[in-house]
């Protein structure tokens, strides 16, 4: 849906994106006829061929978090994949966690989500080099309050 080829990093990402065959959410959030508290995934990917959703989750919290924060997460959003199911006639709605700790250690759940989202295997590599370079960020930010 997007040809540039600009760093990640320097890339603001639009709230919707699509074309005839894929919609994209980004930080938005899902209206449903019934209220539900957690309705904002960090992305939502609709496949319109083959009517399959995915709800994107991703966190990088401290490493002692890890389990917690997977689990966290894909209960958090299952009542809004089965809402999406039924509202938008959906075959699937998976609920995806990118889980990545803020020291770069990657769950083996990982490679399972990548695979799902049909991505690159390595593409953990790219995500470990961000988180790591974001909590080094964050650090120095810390270092040089006054």
């Amino acid at each position: 849906m997007i040809d540039d080829k600009s760093p990640y990093y320097t890339h603001t990402p639009a709230n919707v994106l699509g074309n005839e065959n894929f919609k994209l959410y980004w930080n938005r959030s899902i209206l449903t006829d019934k209220t539900i508290p957690f309705n904002r995934p960090n992305i939502t990917f609709m496949n319109k061929k083959t009517k399959n959703t995915f709800l994107i989750d991703i966190a990088a919290p401290n490493t002692h978090n890890f389990a917690k924060t997977i689990t966290d997460k894909q209960n958090k959003y299952q009542e809004l994949a089965n809402e999406i199911c039924a509202m938008w006639k959906q075959k699937t709605a998976q609920v995806i966690t990118i889980v990545i700790s803020s020291t770069g250690v990657i769950p083996k759940s990982l490679s399972q989500s990548l695979t799902t989202l049909n991505l690159y295997p390595n593409t953990y590599i790219q995500l470990q080099k961000s988180v790591i370079l974001g909590t080094c960020s964050n650090v120095r930010s810390f270092l040089n309050y006054k």
